[in-house]
């Protein structure tokens, strides 16, 4: 075979991803808000009847008129008031998803305003349409130091601006964001950067309609040089030519170099460290290392929780 018959290499091959635009659903017309506390609560006629009574007796706000009757609670408005703004989170009756996403779960905790604090920084110094569109890297010096619970949530609360945002496990020593989602890991970016062809490999978040992962899937026995290939820096072009915000989890630093290879492809990080644990040096190593691959280092972040 000449080399104008040979098959291309497919660790070079363009990525074939799902389209993000088939993954999301139909969007919602605004509906009342009895409309839906009765969906999400499951009322009756009965129910309903008695609610409407009540609200008009006492002129009153549908919603008012539930809890006052004990058929909703504060949290179920709240609920349906967030479908209404198109601002994504769960109910207490639709929170299967892991303790760990505060975001989703807990959105008007301490801890989720002070994601949606980063989130705000980030916006200026690391999406801001006046810069380079970037991938975000999320690097630490350790394992443990909470990578995955901080950049599964920063995910959310950046789903929550609206536009769509896509987290892509590649820390392909450990992974764990699948399980923090609840989605299928057997296939995903391992799949994408050894070339082979796989039906679907991005997943929408549950419950959560702007946010969509990608998961490792098979772990992969050669990590670092999966992503020193030519597939990776494709798939983040691919990748951000179609979601708003691009978000990556990496592997510890002391496992490798893969977190920097990872952050130098995205073209910006953010690194974390854990009070109480990390070390100044290690964190100011990290740092170094970034700008000698000219990677925007967005900040540095003590997680504390």
């Amino acid at each position: 075979m000449n080399a104008a018959q040979r098959s291309p290499d497919p660790r070079n091959r363009r990525p074939q991803l799902v389209s993000a635009d088939d993954l999301t659903p139909p969007t919602e017309q605004d509906r009342p808000i009895g409309e839906i506390i009765r969906e999400t609560k499951q009322l009756d006629d009965a129910q309903l009847d008695d609610i409407i009574e009540y609200q008009r007796t006492h002129d009153v706000r549908f919603g008012e008129a539930a809890v006052a009757l004990g058929y909703a609670s504060e949290a179920d408005v709240v609920y349906a008031l967030s479908q209404q703004f198109r601002y994504p989170f769960l109910s207490d009756e639709r929170r299967p998803l892991n303790a760990e996403l505060v975001t989703a779960t807990q959105p008007f905790s301490r801890q989720a305003e002070a994601f949606r604090a980063i989130r705000s920084q980030l916006m200026m110094r690391c999406f801001n349409p006046a810069e380079p569109k970037r991938a975000l890297a999320i690097v630490s010096p350790d394992s443990g130091d909470g990578k995955t619970f901080f950049t599964a949530n920063i995910g959310v609360v950046l789903s929550q601006l609206g536009g769509r945002t896509l987290i892509i496990d590649a820390d392909l020593r450990g992974p764990r964001m699948h399980e923090v989602f609840g989605i299928p890991n057997h296939s995903g970016l391992s799949a994408v950067l050894s070339g082979r062809q796989e039906e679907s490999v991005i997943f929408q978040a549950p419950d959560l309609p702007s946010l969509f992962v990608m998961p490792v899937g098979v772990m992969p026995p050669n990590p670092l040089e999966l992503v020193e290939r030519p597939a990776f820096r494709l798939l983040l072009a691919e990748v951000l030519r179609k979601f708003d915000h691009v978000v990556v989890d990496t592997p510890a630093a002391c496992f490798g170099t893969d977190a920097s290879v990872v952050a130098a492809r995205c073209g910006a990080a953010l690194l974390l460290g854990r009070k109480d644990r990390s070390r100044i040096g290690a964190l100011d190593m990290l740092a170094a290392h970034m700008a000698s691959a000219n990677t925007l280092v967005a900040g540095v972040i003590v997680n504390r929780f």
